[in-house]
């Protein structure tokens, strides 16, 4: 997907379910997001009912009727299910054998025997950064928080210490540099130049990087200190295994959705041609579920047959595999779910309508605005497409520099302080076993240094 314009998604757009006012709807924002804090941290209700209760809370407070806010938060939900949920269930498939097998600790061992504990966290962000180049950040994080967690507790790091310059890598990454989706629409929205706009976008993530990953890491360690959660690193079985596949084949399997994302990114920015036999077959290859799927059944074949499995144990490895995941599924799900009752509430809207009248700089205003639709709806981008559909009369008369300056301005907003209401928040909180006063201490604040840092 290289060209995907502002009006094109507009168009999909619905009328608000609540015609409630710009007060109104701000303030049932707030008791919305209040009452999921409250019922998590005071009466420690698990997320996933908090999470669908405070949907149906902001609904109620916006003066929505009930059957429209339960099917805005049944198919954000649902579409958040599937377009993330199978990818971890394929993660967690990958990472079981990865840890059944011995190629974990195989990439492990060889981590832990390379980088001394000063280089590690440069080592982690450095990984995630490649990783992360064609990755969607989800797809990076069940490919790589199995390592980071294994790395952890077997070197006796820091969680932080290691977690954070890995989530810093990938969030960088998916925030301002093409070919994510986001830059994209912001590129195409605003006529920018897409290789003028990826030189600028590698050159601001570097510094931003270092300072979100390895740097604030050092704070984050102090602030919170827990240790690598059993019940997310996938066990090895309780027999030594005799021999395990060698580094550069577990390294080769573990790549190999990295390669072919990264393939169709550069077909798609070379041919751009939709109807394009070669372009269409790499849209298939390279798309996220499909790639995933490749390295579970290469697995087979690298992983699983050197260290002496039969197809009697497949079957056992997918469910032990598949069991820890299921309570993070309906967390990321109904994650989406609130988000998507914020959207159709008209909270995005608000904010556009708000910010028609600021009269600030062009980078500012663009990052201002995805700073606020961030804010408010938790999806990045929801807050790019807004953000760039709104300044694009401004990018007219730019020059070339200037405007590819004005996309990433809208990334660096799109990535402020992940909160509640963004299922990536969860998602982090889940694999890292963080409460959510933690995940804020941590995952947050990375979020907003990233977005300060880098616009």
């Amino acid at each position: 997907m290289t060209r995907l314009s502002v009006e094109m998604l507009a168009a999909d757009t619905v009328e608000p379910i609540t015609s409630a006012g710009h007060a109104q709807l701000g303030i049932a924002v707030l008791l919305g997001i209040a009452v999921i804090v409250l019922l998590i941290t005071k009466f420690k209700l698990h997320a996933f009912l908090s999470l669908t209760i405070g949907s149906l809370a902001l609904g109620a407070f916006a003066g929505a009727p009930l059957d429209k806010v339960i099917t805005s938060f049944t198919a954000g939900l649902g579409s958040t299910v599937a377009g993330v949920g199978v990818l971890i269930a394929l993660g967690a498939i990958l990472g079981k054998m990865l840890a059944d097998s011995g190629g974990a600790d195989q990439i492990v061992d060889t981590i832990l025997a390379k980088a001394t504990p000063r280089s590690m966290p440069w080592t982690m962000v450095l990984i995630a950064s490649v990783i992360g180049l064609p990755l969607f950040f989800e797809v990076g994080i069940v490919l790589l928080i199995p390592v980071v967690l294994m790395v952890a507790k077997r070197g006796n790091y820091s969680l932080m210490r290691i977690g954070i310059p890995a989530l810093a890598g990938l969030s960088v990454m998916h925030g301002l540099v093409p070919p994510h989706p986001g830059p994209l629409v912001a590129i195409d929205a605003l006529g920018a130049n897409l290789g003028v706009t990826l030189a600028l976008g590698v050159l601001i993530a570097i510094p931003t990087v270092i300072i979100a990953g390895p740097l604030f890491s050092k704070y984050a360690a102090r602030w919170v200190d827990v240790p690598a959660p059993d019940r997310m690193i996938p066990q090895r079985a309780s027999e030594e295994l005799e021999k395990r596949p060698g580094f550069g084949a577990t390294l080769a399997t573990i790549l190999l959705p990295v390669v072919l994302m990264l393939a169709k990114a550069l077909v798609d920015i070379v041919i751009d041609d939709p109807d394009n036999v070669v372009q269409r077959t790499f849209d298939v290859i390279g798309n996220p579920l499909i790639a995933l799927l490749a390295a579970v059944i290469v697995g087979i074949f690298t992983l699983l047959r050197p260290a002496g499995f039969g197809k009697d144990r497949l079957s056992g490895l997918v469910e032990k595999g598949l069991a820890p995941i299921a309570g993070i599924l309906l967390i990321v799900g109904a994650g989406g779910g609130f988000k998507q009752t914020l959207i159709d509430s008209g909270v995005g809207q608000m904010i556009l309508e708000i910010s028609e009248d600021w009269s600030i700089p062009a980078l500012l205003l663009a990052w201002l605005i995805a700073v606020a639709i961030r804010l408010a709806t938790g999806s990045a981008t929801v807050a790019t497409v807004s953000a760039a559909g709104l300044v694009a009369p401004l990018a007219a008369d730019m020059s070339t520099t200037h405007a590819a300056l004005l996309v990433l301005a809208i990334g660096a907003g799109s990535l402020f302080f992940s909160h509640v209401n963004d299922a990536g928040f969860w998602l982090v909180k889940e694999y890292f076993g963080l409460n959510v006063g933690q995940t804020i201490k941590t995952w947050s604040v990375m979020e907003t240094i990233i977005s300060v840092v880098a616009g």
